[in-house]
Parts: C-alpha cells; sequence; structure tokens
C-alpha cells in the first residue's frame, strides 16, 4: 500500500486503490458528492474529526488540557466520532495502541507538551509495534510562535520545539499546524503517512485554530485514495526464482511467521503458502495470533529453549526455513542462543527478500513474494511427518486438593476453556507472556501482546482500546499486580464506556519477570486490595463485578459468574498466587537472556 497526494481544487488529496489494505471506511467517501458545508461546519477541527471517521477512527482517547479544549468541542460535534476521556495521557495512547490493533488504526487527542510527553511512551511503543496511530496534540496560540514569550506548560523557554523534537524519532511525520492555509495538506499528509507506513504520527494544532472556518474546509473532504504499493516485477520474478530454487532443494524446510506480516498486510498469503506446500508452520513469539492455529499443519511458537513442545526439535533439524517477517532482538532469540545456520534461511521482509548467505532482492512485497511461491513450491510433508512422529499431547496440570493454594498453571487451564471465537486475549508484559503464549487460540479468537517494546502497564489501555474497538469480542486481560499499579486508573474508563472485559489480576506480590532476572528489594511492591480498590472506583456507577480467587475451586465459580450472570459487565477477578510460583519457560527464558545481557565488557 502506498500513499500519493495529488491536489483537487488545490487541496492535497491521499490516493488509494489498495482497498483490502485500509480500514473499511478509507476507502469510500462520508457523502456521495462533495457537499457544500456552512461556515459553521467548515472549520479546521470538524475537518480534522470528518478525516479521522473517513478513515475508520470512530472513537479518540482523550485527555482535557487548555490548549486542546476548543478542538475537543469540535471533534464532539462530529456525528461519528466518540470521544473517550482517560485517566492520563499515557493510557490514552495505550488505548489507542489497542484500538489500532483491533480496527487498524487508532488516535488520541492531548495538551501541549505536559501532555505530549506522558503520552510519548505510548506512541514510542506503537512505532515499535508497526502500528498507525495518529496522536493529535492541541498546541500553542499561532500568534505565540517567534515572540519570546514563555508560556505555560513549557519547560520555561520561548521555544515552543522542544515537544515537536520528542516526536521526531518516534513518529513517521510530524504536522505542525500553526495556519489555515496548508493545514487541510499537513493534515492529509500525516494521516495517509500513518496508513502506509504503519507507523504513529503527531499532529500539533494550534489552540486558537479549530474553530475558525477556511474555504478549503468548506466542502466535504475527498475521500482518501490510497495508491497500492507494487513490487517490482523483474524483483519479484526473481526473488520467487531463487527462493523457490533454493526450498525446493530441501529435504526438511519449515516457514516461521514474524511480527510483520501484519504490516505486511500479508497474513492470508502466508496461509495459501502453508496450505500449497505443506510444511510445517510455527510463529515467533511476537506473531502469536497473526497466524491461525487452528491450520492442520501448525506447530506452534518457535521461541529457542522456551518453544512449545517439539516445535523447536523440527525447526532447528530443517535444513531450509523461511521466515516471513521476524524480529530477532535478544528476547525473542532467548539470548541470541537460537542454534539457526544463516545459510539454510531466507529472510522475507515486507518490501525485501535476504538470502542470509546470498543475493537480497529489494522492492518486492512479502504478500505478492508469498502468493507466487505457492505456485512454484513443490509440496514437501517431510519436516511435518517427523513432528507428528515425535509429538506427544500436552500434559495437564495436576488436580488441586479442596482449598489447596492456586497454581498460575491451574489458571490458565481454565482460561484456556474459556476462549472461543467472540473472545480475545491481552498478555500484559511478564510471566503473562509465557503463560499466555501456551493458550491454544480458537479460529477467530484475538490476540495482542507488545513484545518489542515491552512496557509494563501497556495492558490496561490497551484493553480499554482493543474492547472499545472490537465490540463483538469479549477481551480477557492477564496483568500482574505490579503491572496494574503502573496504569491501574483506566478500569474507570472501561466502566464509563460500559466494556464487559474479564481482568485476570494475577496477585504475586511483585515484578515477577524482574525478579527472575536480577532479585533484589525493588521487586516487591506494596499490596493493594486490589477488588477494593475496583469497587471504589465503580462507587456504584456502571456496571462492574469483582472477587478475589486463592483456590480451584473459587475460581470457577468466579469463571462461571463472569460468563452467565455477569456477562455484560466488566469482570475483575484477583486471583492469588505465591510468588514463587512463575512458568519454567520464564525461568529457562530469563536465565538466557540476563547470560546475554551481563557479558563482561569487551577488553579494549
Amino acid at each position: 500500500m502506498d500513499t500519493s497526494i495529488g491536489t483537487v481544487d488545490g487541496v492535497a488529496k491521499p490516493v488509494c486503490n489498495d482497498v483490502g489494505s485500509l480500514p473499511a471506511a478509507a476507502c469510500h467517501p462520508t457523502s456521495p458528492a462533495a457537499a457544500p458545508m456552512c461556515a459553521a461546519e467548515a472549520t479546521l477541527g470538524r475537518h480534522l474529526a470528518r478525516r479521522l471517521v473517513q478513515v475508520g477512527v470512530n472513537d479518540v482517547f482523550s485527555v482535557p488540557g487548555d490548549f486542546n479544549l476548543t478542538l475537543l468541542d469540535h471533534l464532539l460535534a462530529e456525528p461519528g466520532l466518540n470521544l473517550v476521556g482517560c485517566c492520563n495521557e499515557l493510557n490514552a495512547g495505550y488505548a489507542a495502541d489497542g484500538y489500532a490493533r483491533s480496527r487498524g488504526v487508532g488516535a488520541c487527542v492531548v495538551t501541549f507538551t505536559v501532555g505530549g510527553l506522558s503520552v510519548l511512551n505510548a506512541i514510542a511503543g506503537a512505532y515499535s509495534e508497526n502500528l498507525p496511530v495518529i496522536c493529535i496534540v492541541g498546541g500553542p496560540n499561532s500568534n505565540d510562535y517567534g515572540t519570546n514569550r514563555i508560556l505555560h506548560h513549557t519547560i520555561g523557554l520561548p521555544d515552543f520545539s522542544q515537544e515537536h523534537r520528542c516526536f521526531q524519532t518516534v513518529t513517521g511525520y510530524q504536522a505542525v499546524v500553526t495556519n489555515l492555509e496548508n493545514a487541510h495538506e499537513l493534515i492529509d499528509t500525516a494521516i495517509s503517512t500513518a496508513l502506509r507506513e504503519s507507523k504513529p504520527v503527531y499532529i500539533s494544532i494550534s489552540c486558537n485554530l479549530p474553530a475558525i472556518p477556511h474555504p478549503t474546509f468548506s466542502r466535504e473532504p475527498v475521500p482518501f485514495f490510497l495508491a497500492p504499493r507494487l513490487s517490482n516485477k523483474l524483483g519479484l520474478e526473481a526473488a520467487v526464482e531463487a527462493t523457490a530454487e533454493f526450498l525446493n532443494k530441501a529435504v526438511k524446510p519449515v516457514l516461521i511467521g514474524g511480527p510483520k506480516i501484519r504490516v505486511a498486510k500479508a497474513c492470508e498469503a502466508f496461509v495459501e503458502l502453508a496450505d500449497a506446500c505443506g510444511y510445517p508452520i510455527a510463529v515467533l513469539p511476537s506473531a502469536k495470533g497473526l497466524v491461525p492455529e487452528h491450520h492442520p499443519h501448525f506447530i506452534g511458537t518457535y521461541w529457542g529453549a522456551v518453544s512449545t513442545a517439539f516445535c523447536a526439535e523440527i525447526v532447528e533439524s530443517a535444513d531450509a526455513y523461511l521466515f516471513a517477517g521476524p524480529i530477532f532482538n535478544e528476547f525473542t532469540t532467548v539470548g541470541y542462543s537460537l542454534p539457526l545456520k544463516k545459510e539454510k534461511s531466507v529472510i522475507v521482509q515486507p518490501d525485501r527478500v535476504v538470502f542470509a548467505n546470498g543475493p537480497a532482492f529489494g522492492c518486492v512485497l512479502m504478500k505478492d513474494l508469498l502468493r507466487e511461491l505457492a505456485k512454484r513450491l513443490n509440496r514437501n510433508t517431510a519436516a511435518y511427518d517427523s513432528y507428528r512422529r515425535i509429538f506427544v499431547p500436552d500434559g495437564v496440570p495436576l488436580e488441586c486438593k479442596p482449598k489447596e493454594p492456586l497454581k498460575v498453571n491451574v489458571l490458565f487451564k481454565h482460561i484456556q476453556n474459556m476462549l472461543t471465537r467472540d473472545t480475545a486475549v491481552i498478555a500484559e508484559t511478564g510471566d503473562s507472556w509465557f503463560n499466555c503464549q501456551k493458550l491454544k487460540l480458537p479460529q477467530g479468537c484475538g490476540y495482542e501482546f507488545q513484545l518489542q517494546y515491552g512496557s509494563i502497564g501497556w495492558s490496561v489501555g490497551a484493553t480499554l482500546g482493543y474492547a472499545q474497538a472490537a465490540k463483538d469480542k469479549r477481551v480477557l486481560a492477564c496483568i500482574g499486580d505490579g503491572s496494574f499499579q503502573m496504569t491501574a486508573q483506566d478500569i474507570s474508563t472501561m466502566m464509563r464506556c460500559e466494556q464487559n472485559s474479564i481482568i485476570f489480576l494475577i496477585n504475586n506480590g511483585g515484578y515477577t519477570i524482574e525478579a527472575a532476572i536480577h532479585d533484589g528489594p525493588y521487586n516487591v511492591i506494596k499490596n493493594w486490595n486490589y477488588t477494593a480498590l475496583a469497587d471504589a472506583i465503580h462507587n456504584g456507577e456502571g456496571k462492574c463485578w469483582t472477587t478475589k480467587v486463592r483456590c480451584e475451586e473459587e475460581l470457577k465459580e468466579a469463571i462461571q459468574t463472569a460468563l452467565g450472570p455477569k456477562e455484560n459487565c466488566l469482570c475483575f477477578i484477583e486471583v492469588i498466587v505465591h510468588k514463587d510460583d512463575t512458568s519454567k519457560e520464564l525461568l529457562e527464558w530469563t536465565s538466557r537472556v540476563t547470560a546475554a545481557s551481563g557479558k563482561p565488557r569487551n577488553p579494549q
């Protein structure tokens, strides 16, 4: 998918043909014809609001501040746009992240500098995860620029560019709108960049501009029309030929999906290739949920020493592996301990194919390459046949005795039984990474987590945003107590929005993943009465049900209630477990990651 900005009547026009690559609304006008508007609607604020709706944003996560209040008024006036007020800017950014994961694009609105720098961490996370989040900031009055004045909400200097400079490294485009003449073009360029590049963008709107009419806003906006990004034909043919030759020579080839198949819009193409070639298919941990786990040749997550049982043995014994959209960092490689051979690999990125010890082909789109490979690869089930020969079904946790303290593996046995095509899982940073990774996702079940950035506390806002976007799914969020303390306030917003997510608050008394990496007193936190906190936030307004469970019998009863009488409520289930009750994968993973990060300094 590519974007070209043309002009119609002197107005910037993003152009699009790749309908399947955008939110459904993004390639269609908001009305059959470009109808004139009354002056009250022909304002910068209403134009921005219409653009958001047009590309598929129906909910904007916001925190008010004196620099954005007028803008918020104009966003509120747009019939197709709902403002979701959050408790803080960080959570608003996390919510826009979660919304983008479900809807394909998200947006948040904050105030200048104090709000912008607060949301910055969430925007950096969206950048690392290739999510198109439109971050809108209410900026200083246009007349204050260049006057040598000092404004509040700044660091006390007459230079107002600090916030803009901070966003430059974590967004794909920055638009600072200080006049109306080029506002239309700047906004369109920012939004189309977010959609084209799958990266967050920054739009600053001077606080005195949103209510002003201008001729460029006097008609319905020209619909977004994003031109498709195309593979170089000769490059594609050469890459397909080289890849097919490489894989067809192999005896036991395998396919591994990575997180960038999302940004490449190549999930369907990956499945087409898997159907055609007969190879076993695995995913890197950060790609869980992007490849259907009900596929007959799916063998699980490849994560080195903490892989799904029998998956690593098949991948690492293969004589050729095709990685589609991987990210290899010390977390996904378990401290760079993967015993893979470069000469056996071909790496397919969203627009580039690289043979580790051979040629590289640029301007080749992943989805095109995978679809063409499906026509050229010989069917080869040898590696999958090996998997079937060694496969042994999973065991189950030992039966709990009556009133026996609840174990984490028992908790996740019951969460597994809750999953359907009408649910989605949000996994918080920490041991939930590993426990949720072992869940088997039914067809249609959503799954999201943040492995590349790994920001503790991300899941509260992300649950809010994902649930707001995917009203056809019930979100099951698995959140540790340490993470929850970072961002707890926005369960308030979930209640205001009448969401019915089920939050499993796993209370083990601290930062478990940090303690496993390097223990110390700083990993122990003050214990809260989490259910009482949720009840206090509820305060009799909205629908919320809480309970505290300490044994399997209580857990079963809580789940039965959440799925039955309280199915339309936000359900907050505090699960009390032992502080040292961790997955075996966490223990293995942290030992290897710690060894990699703790290597002695190289001699000078």
